[in-house]
């Protein structure tokens, strides 16, 4: 992705490519520090009401140091969105294609999310950002991962069903936003909940799950 991202103020190497970053600290450090301090801030605020300045101010750099590395505030979030986005769906992949128990998959895609979150928790919530405007090209960026993570789950619950011997579209359908409500719904209290690992919370689930079973 495109993400307009200028250049250090560090000497560049011969080849013409900058890899310092600033006070010493090398390019790729520093951006590390940039997106998880990002991740965080619009995790919790939204791409509308997210501060450069605030971001800025956790990891130490000037705001125009910001734009130097990212071209735009909007390049930051997209940055943060690419970075989450494939690592959950690969993991949520990778847990409906175990060989195990269909019975146990729900359990095992929560336990893979909370795993991916686990450092940054507030990353669920750039994905499912609803501070950005229809129509733009951030809202269609991240509309294009939820719709790959909603195919998955439109997916796994019809498979679910029909391993109970219902193949009812709009049953599977219905289950299906019962299922994401429900994942968003289990994110949103771990982040209520910052004692608790994503151990902790596969545990729970587990505890759940089984209750909601009988």
């Amino acid at each position: 992705m495109n993400t307009a991202r200028g250049s250090s103020s560090a000497t560049p190497p011969a080849n013409g490519r900058r890899s310092a970053g600033t006070k010493g600290i090398p390019r790729a450090r520093r951006e590390e520090q940039i997106l998880a301090a990002a991740m965080d801030e619009f995790g919790r605020h939204g791409h509308a009401s997210a501060s450069m300045a605030a971001i800025a101010g956790r990891v130490g750099v000037t705001k125009p140091m910001l734009y130097t590395y990212f071209g735009s505030k909007d390049g930051l979030y997209l940055a943060c969105l690419e970075r989450v986005a494939p690592r959950l769906v690969t993991a949520v992949e990778e847990a409906m294609t175990y060989e195990g128990p269909a019975e146990e998959t729900p359990h095992r895609v929560l336990s893979a999310v909370f795993g991916v979150l686990e450092e940054q928790r507030g990353a669920w919530f750039v994905l499912y950002d609803r501070t950005l405007r229809p129509g733009t090209d951030l809202h269609a960026a991240a509309q294009r991962h939820r719709r790959t993570i909603d195919g998955l789950a439109a997916s796994g619950t019809a498979d679910l069903l029909r391993g109970h011997g219902n193949e009812d579209p709009l049953d599977a359908d219905a289950l299906k936003h019962v299922w994401t409500g429900t994942v968003g719904a289990l994110v949103g209290w771990w982040t209520s909940h910052p004692d608790q690992s994503a151990q902790d919370m596969a545990a729970r689930c587990a505890r759940l799950l089984t209750a909601i079973r009988g």
